[in-house]
């Protein structure tokens, strides 16, 4: 009988992180990111490949403690997420921001892990 190895555990779990993540990411949409959409419409805020937010230079002090509030609120839901699934937060983040990206407003400007930004 055929047993996967450890190194398939982890690829395991991710996938079905994948796919839980899939199915919960629409509510973080939804709860975390309309506040932000005019914002990130105008290009104050950009979205991280990593599931974060950010402040774009010449953001007002409004809009990055908005910012920081969305990100707070997208870290414990990445934490609890994590616990959940047995992976890494970075993971459930990353997972999170392809779905943030497909569900951002034209002009919202991402930022790759290179450091590198693009705007849709």
């Amino acid at each position: 009988m055929w047993k996967p190895s450890r190194s398939f555990e982890p690829k395991r779990r991710l996938l079905l992180l994948a796919v839980a993540g899939i199915a919960l990411a629409p509510s973080l949409a939804l709860a975390q990111a309309r506040p932000l959409d005019a914002p990130r419409a105008a290009g104050t805020v950009g979205e991280r490949y990593d599931g974060y937010a950010v402040a774009r230079p010449g953001a007002s002090a409004d809009i990055v403690a908005l910012v920081e509030r969305v990100n707070v609120e997208r870290r414990a839901l990445y934490t609890e997420r994590s616990k959940a699934q047995s992976v890494p937060v970075e993971a459930v983040g990353k997972i999170y921001a392809l779905e943030i990206i497909k569900s951002a407003p034209k002009g919202t400007w991402f930022q790759a892990e290179d450091g590198s930004w693009t705007q849709r």
